[in-house]
């Protein structure tokens, strides 16, 4: 009998067939789902961290429009006549609060030099004015202007300019008080130039009325031009005011996946990108991993029947054998002796085999499905919830607060000082300290509460279901203060830390779990001012409670 005809052969042939059909219709119909699903949840991430950054940018913009405004008010225009005056002026203010780091000039009221400066710009006090778009729109204003992100004649710096007029007593205009912010301080875009992506993804921060990249991960894009109008086609989305997510073919030919957010106080925005690639390595790397352990298997399984079918068939050839005896009458008739199990029970058995086999493979597969969703909800250092979970459970504590007419509180943490840690200790060190504060953070808490990580060294403590709310808050605060103030011993090595918490209260204003967590951070932002290890309370009109 041919080899092909023979019911080894086409077991085997079946098995094979089996096995590969299965596989080829789960990678078919899982593969794509795997795919929108970890699509879905980067761009959840990278739509929140990039609020997270324009929230920061939007923020410091705002202080420095302020800023301008105040000084602006309180400059007395006697002291105009008066140049060495007014520079000791300018530098007490620069000293109090140095947001514009690149200093503070006087600009004469028809644009031709300055009166006064500080700190002093070798160039600076000889250039005209009077035809910059900035100083011309100060004359007209009776609010801040922000003049057009640019480089500055003077050093070549990226700058950004904000202005104010100076007004005498009958409102004339004698002097435009600017002040000149380098784009990439401390405080204002570092973060958007620091933070990075994955291994490859960054942010830009775009201009649409300029038509600028205002700040990037990558600093040689600072200032340049943002693309012709056909190149990007999400990008040209963005410029005509679309903001979300979507995946776009960059200029450089890239496929990337970008969240745009938008910053209130500029009409900027900022893009989170990433390229595909980066996005859906682990689903590549799967798929590349699940071949390889089928070809391993199919290979296997040709081995094990090769050597098995004919010893669980032999039953059957000798029965067969037997029965041609038989019927030659060579052997009396007879039954034949069963000493284990016909072939339909072999079968039956090896097809059993390959059904278990399966379902080892199908429970393995849920396992890793069920350690991804973990995964996707929590931090995968500490095991807190992340800031997906988290914002999840502040809508639902808010639903139901609302319903119920209950009250919650909302506590955001930042390490003071974490940084140089890492620097200096390296990360291990660093993540071991983190480990710690978590558990930290979460000795004495409800099961009620929530307690997760956002990143970095920030955290956020959800607390629920209170009836003193304030007092309770505080309580809370002072015993993570406490908490965290304890020594960490990191493999023989102790560190002091101290944090900076932010406390935001809910009781029954219609408020969104967003504006709740900017009170927060704008609470925890004063105990930063404050001196750090301090807890602040957000209230109205842009004042907070410290005890």
């Amino acid at each position: 009998m041919p080899i092909f005809q023979s019911i080894k052969f086409r077991l085997i042939g079946l098995g094979i067939l089996i096995i590969v059909a299965g596989i080829g219709l789960r990678l078919f119909f899982a593969l794509p789902f795997a795919q929108g699903l970890l699509r879905e949840e980067v761009a959840a991430q990278q739509l929140s961290i990039a609020s997270y950054i324009a929230r920061d940018i939007d923020h410091s913009v705002q202080a420095r429009q302020a800023l301008i405004a105040e000084l602006s008010s309180a400059l007395p225009p006697t002291l105009l006549q008066q140049p060495e005056k007014l520079t000791v002026w300018l530098e007490e203010r620069q000293r109090v609060n140095p947001l514009f780091n690149s200093g503070l000039l006087v600009v004469k009221p028809d644009g031709d030099g300055l009166l006064a400066e500080y700190p002093v710009v070798a160039g600076r006090s000889k250039l005209a004015f009077s035809g910059i778009a900035w100083f011309q729109a100060a004359l007209q204003a009776d609010a801040p202007v922000m003049g057009r992100p640019q480089r500055g004649r003077a050093n070549g710096e990226p700058i950004l300019i904000m202005a104010a007029p100076v007004r005498n007593a009958a409102r004339q205009v004698v002097a435009v008080l600017a002040g000149v912010v380098v784009l990439n301080t401390p405080g204002f875009l570092d973060r958007l130039q620091e933070t990075q992506l994955g291994v490859s993804g960054g942010f830009l921060l775009v201009s649409p009325a300029d038509k600028l990249f205002v700040g990037a991960s990558d600093p040689a894009m600072v200032l340049k031009p943002t693309p012709p109008t056909g190149v990007n086609l999400l990008h040209d989305r963005a410029m005509a005011g679309y903001r979300g997510t979507g995946i776009t073919i960059n200029a450089k030919g890239v496929e990337e996946l970008s969240a745009m957010v938008t910053v209130p106080s500029t009409g900027w925005f900022v893009v989170a990108r990433m390229p595909t690639a980066e996005v859906f390595h682990p689903i590549n790397a799967m798929l590349g991993f699940y071949l390889k352990n089928t070809l391993l298997i199919v290979v296997g399984m040709i081995a094990i029947m090769m050597l098995l079918l004919p010893r669980t068939l032999r039953p059957l050839t000798d029965a067969a054998h037997a029965m041609r005896e038989m019927a030659d009458g060579k052997r009396q008739l007879a039954p034949l002796p069963v000493g284990r199990q016909d072939e339909v029970g072999s079968l039956v058995l090896g097809f059993n085999y390959l059904v278990e086999r399966l379902r080892d493979k199908e429970m393995a597969l849920k396992e890793s499905e069920a350690r991804m969703a973990f995964m996707a909800h929590h931090d995968a250092l500490t095991g807190l919830c992340n800031r997906a979970m988290l914002e999840d459970r502040l809508q639902q504590v808010m639903a139901r607060a609302q319903r119920d007419s209950t009250h919650f509180a909302l506590l955001f943490c930042d390490l003071d000082d974490f940084k140089p840690i890492n620097d200096e200790y390296g990360h291990e060190a660093g993540d071991a300290i983190l480990c710690q504060v978590a558990a930290r953070l979460l000795d004495g808490r409800r099961n009620t509460d929530t307690v997760a990580r956002l990143g970095g060294d920030e955290f956020v403590i959800l607390l629920t279901d209170l009836t003193d709310t304030r007092n309770a808050a505080i309580g809370v605060a002072q015993q993570l203060l406490a908490a965290i103030g304890i020594p960490f011993n990191i493999a023989g090595t102790i560190f002091e830390l101290s944090a900076s918490i932010g406390i935001a209260l809910y009781g029954g204003a219609s408020i969104s779990t967003s504006q709740l967590m900017s009170q927060a951070d704008i609470a925890m932002y004063q105990a930063k001012r404050a001196g750090k290890n301090e807890f602040f309370v957000f209230v109205e009109a842009l004042e907070s409670y410290n005890v």
